[in-house]
């Protein structure tokens, strides 16, 4: 059973995605560093952050609405990354390595709430919705 967000392998994964970004994107030329490497930050924080709030929120329906706005944030930094390669600011092996990560978090966020909806279901003798 969790107890709590910080024993989500999804939630330690997506942290230390953010941890890299932050890492990799100070190296971004100083005038990026307030626009495009910001707004990376910011994507990458996010996802950690949406499943920490969803799952302290005690509901279910909360915990999946802020997995959602997780993998959206994924999606928003996958975008963030691509348009870094194509400037030059990350390499190609540098970009597959973070679509590697934002892939797999994704699809464990997928995962989690396919058995969040399950266990709703459940509780309220229907059929899964997915």
């Amino acid at each position: 059973m969790v107890k709590n967000y910080r024993d989500l392998m999804v939630w330690q994964k997506s942290v230390k995605l953010a941890e890299d970004i932050f890492r990799v994107s100070q190296s971004f030329p100083r005038e990026q560093l307030y626009v495009l490497a910001s707004q990376m930050q910011r994507s990458a924080l996010s996802v950690p952050s949406n499943i920490a709030e969803g799952r302290s929120r005690h509901s279910e329906k909360d915990f999946i609405y802020h997995l959602n706005i997780g993998r959206g944030s994924l999606a928003e930094l996958e975008t963030q990354i691509t348009i870094a390669c194509r400037l030059g600011f990350l390499s190609e092996k540098e970009k597959n390595i973070f679509f590697s990560k934002t892939e797999e978090i994704t699809k464990m966020l997928h995962g989690l709430k396919t058995s969040l909806n399950k266990e709703k279901a459940k509780t309220y003798n229907l059929n899964p919705v997915n």
